[in-house]
């Protein structure tokens, strides 16, 4: 056999290297999808090389089982999947496989898991290892929550083995790395790496003590009647075995391409781990003409999402200042693409996270982009460090204005800006929140408009200098404006390709004529002067003042002078206020620019009142909620939470922001946590988005 190609020989010991990592060492030198171009490199380098492929890594499966458990061999092997990228890939294969029907599921990130059962009993548990020869795991496979022990039902067959992934959802490894940091450990880099060390514990209690999740997605050894993929997921639904509930069966490619296309639309809102969607036959007597290679089944694929896991180099970490003046830690990385976008920047939250984290400046960091998502970094890969990397010490001193950063209270976690006037990123941030739905709506005052308003570049002067100005801007003061174009997340300067930053005229066209966002931005204040009263007082950005306090507040006293007129006492009676936030509304109160910014919207023609409201006191709204206390958690579908909770209050419920006894019912989404385990705890009835919606076009039911 000739020599090999010297890139050939170098591609095969990489990949090696990466899989032992990967399935023996729970550790990910690289993101999967570098991984999947040295895959793909070395399959098209061997593809022009004829015999190369001999003893390959791209022939065989998964890496050789570990030293840490028994080896156990499988009844029948456990193959690996071949992956397509794109639309193309996908109805090549579809043209190989034949026509559907097709099941599809989502691709789970975790670690690959048999379970054999005998006579409907748990036997025996094992990783994959090489497809042939796994670990023994069964010890450990016995406290994932979810995995029988005894198979429910009857007619069992005599000897069954199941496949599936081991995985953690999003929350729990947030949680459980935060525990093992806190205890002096090393935190896992990603949920799946974290799933397969819990997993392959030699302490069967370790294992037990950690939120492990299983979904059963296939078989082995199995005499099974059955006639489908989809009647075998049936069949072990109706076993107890977990499945997944996302899966359909398409009869079209086409209608493939439409599931997969969803399914990566919704990507955030999975609470575990996906990569992709596996597309399968869904007639068994297919999948046996149809067959295998030597490493995965002809009659299945996984088409690959672009990558929303990377690996991208943590430069630094700074802080920004938000609207209240809370300032928040971001972290600065290496650009790096994914998603499909441009990633220069990702929040922490706080100086907690950042510790919790166990990030160092200087460290390789996985990075999580899902869909539209903010960037998040999901842990640091402790085992590239090289001793360069370094501690973040969170700032004491405000980075835009030099004022002091503290807590505004003993018990607050934290440190904001005490300069709230002056503070030109506060101003900037206040400024752009009026402009967003939360607030006042107001389309063409989004975050560079604020910035432009707020931050001109100089000699033009600031034509907003506080919230009083907004209403009052003309035309002849936007004229002249020219811009620095900042990132939303972080409020830095955005760079040319040259290294210069970014300099607009914002409001006026080459001709010295206004733009038309100048043109819209006059014309959206003037109908923002009549907006409701509770979304004004939102803008105002009173601490802790919410959409469904400031609801609460607007029914029950009707004008901005009844509000701000009250005593605390009076604000603190209001069904949803409570004493807190009474205080911080007080506390606004007491500074005189604050007050300078009710007189100037006053002034400008605002409306400062509810027209018709019969003053403090009046009768809440009527509807089918009347005197019902709803809980809105999780993520929804087709609007925020806040726009949920609002449907409530027009429709007379009370949106509580906890769940008690008297909690009429919980509208739970994707993701939703304590919330949800309290009301089933309690008894509460629990209902979807959809089901809610439901009830608001049918009040009779």
């Amino acid at each position: 056999m000739p020599e090999l190609p010297e890139r050939i020989l170098e591609l095969r010991k990489l990949i090696a290297d990466y899989r032992d990592a990967y399935y023996n060492n729970d550790q990910s030198p690289v993101s999967d999808s570098e991984y999947d171009l040295l895959e793909a490199e070395l399959k098209k380098l061997e593809a022009n090389s004829p015999g190369s492929n001999l003893s390959s890594p791209t022939t065989t499966v998964g890496s050789g089982a570990g030293s840490v458990f028994d080896p156990v061999v499988h009844g029948e092997k456990m193959m690996s999947l071949d992956n397509v990228f794109d639309t193309d890939g996908l109805i090549g294969w579809a043209a190989r496989a034949g026509q559907g029907p097709y099941l599809c599921e989502p691709k789970i990130d975790g670690l690959a898991v048999s379970l054999t059962y005998r006579q409907g009993v748990l036997v025996r548990a094992a990783t994959r290892g090489d497809g042939e020869t796994g670990e023994d795991i069964t010890q450990n496979a016995l406290t994932i929550q979810g995995v029988p022990h005894r198979l429910k039902g009857a007619g069992h067959p005599e000897l069954i083995e199941v496949r599936g992934e081991v995985f953690f959802e999003l929350a729990d490894f947030a949680v459980l790395n935060a525990g093992i940091i806190k205890a002096g450990g090393k935190p896992f880099a990603n949920p799946r790496n974290s799933a397969s060390g819990s997993l392959r514990q030699k302490d069967p209690t370790v294992s037990a003590s950690r939120p492990l999740r299983m979904l059963v997605h296939g078989f082995g050894v199995w005499q099974s009647e059955a006639k489908s993929q989809s009647e075998v997921y049936r069949q072990l639904a109706e076993w107890g075995l977990p499945t997944t509930s996302r899966y359909e069966v398409l009869s079209t490619i086409q209608d493939v391409l439409k599931y997969v296309a969803d399914l990566e639309r919704n990507r955030a809102k999975v609470e575990h781990e996906i990569d992709g969607v596996v597309i399968k036959v869904d007639d068994l007597a297919v999948q046996k003409q149809l067959g295998f290679t030597s490493r995965a089944p002809r009659w299945a694929i996984a088409y690959k999402y672009p990558p929303e896991q990377v690996n991208t180099k943590l430069l630094d970490i700074r802080v920004s200042i938000g609207r209240t003046g809370r300032a928040t830690p971001f972290a600065v990385l290496a650009p790096v693409t994914v998603a499909g976008s441009e990633v220069e920047f990702a929040t922490l939250h706080n100086q907690e996270q950042v510790e919790a984290k166990g990030l160092l400046i200087g460290d390789t960091v996985v990075l999580r982009k899902a869909g539209d998502v903010i960037p998040e970094i999901l842990g640091p890969v402790v085992e590239l460090r090289d001793g360069s990397e370094k501690k973040f010490v969170m700032p004491t001193i405000c980075p835009e204005c030099r004022a002091l950063l503290a807590p505004a209270s003993e018990k607050d976690v934290d440190l904001r800006c005490q300069n709230s006037k002056d503070c030109p990123a506060q101003l900037r941030e206040r400024i752009a929140y009026i402009g967003s739905r939360a607030a006042l709506d107001i389309e063409a005052l989004g975050y560079v408009s604020a910035s432009a308003l707020t931050n001109p570049v100089f000699p033009v002067q600031a034509p907003i200098r506080t919230e009083a100005d907004l209403f009052s801007l003309s035309m002849e003061q936007l004229l002249p404006i020219k811009s620095k174009v900042l990132d939303p997340d972080t409020g830095l300067p955005k760079h040319d390709a040259d290294g210069n930053e970014k300099v607009v005229d914002y409001f006026q066209k080459k001709d010295k004529s206004p733009s038309e966002t100048a043109i819209k931005l006059l014309a959206n204040l003037e109908i923002a002067k009549t907006r409701p009263l509770w979304r004004l007082l939102v803008a105002l950005s009173i601490r802790h003042v919410g959409p469904v306090a400031a609801r609460a507040l607007a029914d029950n006293f009707g004008s901005f002078d009844a509000i701000f007129g009250a005593t605390e006492a009076q604000l603190a009676e209001v069904d949803g206020v409570g004493p807190a936030l009474a205080n911080s509304i007080i506390s606004w109160l007491e500074e005189d620019w604050h007050r300078n910014i009710l007189e100037s919207w006053k002034q400008s023609g605002v409306q400062m009142s509810t027209p018709g409201h019969k003053g403090p006191g009046a009768q809440k709204p009527e509807g089918i909620f009347s005197g019902l206390s709803i809980v809105v958690t999780g993520s929804m579908e087709s609007m925020t939470r806040e726009q949920v909770e609002a449907l409530v209050i027009e429709n007379g419920g009370k949106a509580a922001s906890s769940v008690s006894k008297n909690t009429a019912f919980l509208i739970a989404g994707p993701g939703a946590g304590s919330k949800l385990t309290k009301a089933e705890a309690l008894g509460v009835e629990v209902i979807s988005e959809q089901v809610f919606l439901a009830k608001l076009q049918s009040p009779a039911n």
